[in-house]
């Protein structure tokens, strides 16, 4: 694979062209219900910023790593004839109700930093939040600490939330198809769809998740209450030739606690944009009350 055009400095931030997002958006959306994965190609540019220009989506397949990698180089080959960004900066997939704490994003995304770049990115899109009105397209990458961790083989302990790092994303258009949008903008200051607060379905979903990742962070600290008895029953005998078991790797339940943190933070999120909007239908409903008294 194309190795990315290193920056002098960190990249700290996303820039991705529209049409290379609409690109990412339809895949998703129209493989649902399946989850699907695709390249980003672009540039990483002086200022600190990564710029995506285009992407496009990996075969389907599984347990096929090595069809998958010709593919992808294939394809950089044919867009490099055709004068197109044919340098990779990362790589996307989609993701349901917000998952995205899982061992194979982790696995997937310290890869492309070891193998690729250490600039490179995931960009996850959400099509099923984005259905109920937030947009949701975020971008990553896996932190120094989770880094080093891996790659040192250790089993320490870090904060679950250091484990990932959110770059801000910002779209950027050519001045035609902005002065184009520009245009196509309502002109009407009151978007009553906002007003939706049909926002309990989603949130039953989200519980419902929710509970099933707290059922296997238990499972988790099953394990290490399990490998803690079996030490202090060692301790306690004394037993010639007893060999300590080996300690349950901590990997997973830091992966697993993140994705609990991310669920409570959408959910709170959600909620307060219900009761704001329930607080402003309600001033509207006395003032209409009013008017026509």
């Amino acid at each position: 694979m194309a190795a990315v055009l290193e920056a002098k400095s960190r990249i700290n931030e996303v820039h991705i062209e529209g049409l290379a997002m609409m690109k990412i958006v339809k895949h998703c959306q129209e493989s649902l219900p399946s989850m699907v994965q695709g390249s980003l190609l672009g540039l990483a540019v002086e200022d600190g910023a990564l710029e995506i220009t285009h992407a496009f989506p990996n075969p389907n397949r599984k347990n096929d790593d090595d069809v998958d990698e010709e593919y992808q180089i294939e394809m950089m080959r044919m867009l490099r004839e055709v004068n197109v960004d044919n340098n990779c900066v990362g790589w996307y997939q989609s993701m349901y109700l917000g998952i995205y704490s899982t061992a194979s994003v982790l696995e997937n995304q310290f890869s492309y930093q070891t193998d690729v770049s250490p600039n490179a990115v995931v960009i996850l899109y959400d099509p099923l939040q984005t259905a109920n009105g937030t947009f949701c397209l975020k971008a990553f990458r896996l932190s120094d600490e989770c880094l080093a961790m891996k790659k040192a083989g250790d089993n320490r302990f870090i904060k679950p939330s250091n484990m990932f790092e959110e770059l801000p994303v910002k779209c950027t258009n050519p001045s035609l198809a902005t002065a184009m949008l520009q245009d196509w903008t309502p002109k009407s200051d009151i978007a009553l769809e906002r007003l939706d607060m049909s926002t309990q379905p989603y949130l039953e979903k989200h519980l419902e998740s929710m509970c099933g990742w707290v059922d296997e962070l238990a499972q988790e600290q099953q394990k290490f209450q399990y490998y803690t008895r079996h030490l202090a029953r060692g301790n306690n005998k004394s037993k010639a030739g007893w060999t300590a078991p080996e300690a349950p790797q901590r990997m997973e339940s830091l992966l697993v606690t993140n994705q609990i943190e991310n669920y409570c933070e959408q959910m709170d999120k959600y909620v307060g944009g219900g009761l704001g909007k329930l607080f402003l239908a309600g001033g509207l409903h006395k003032e209409e009350r009013s008017t026509s008294a």
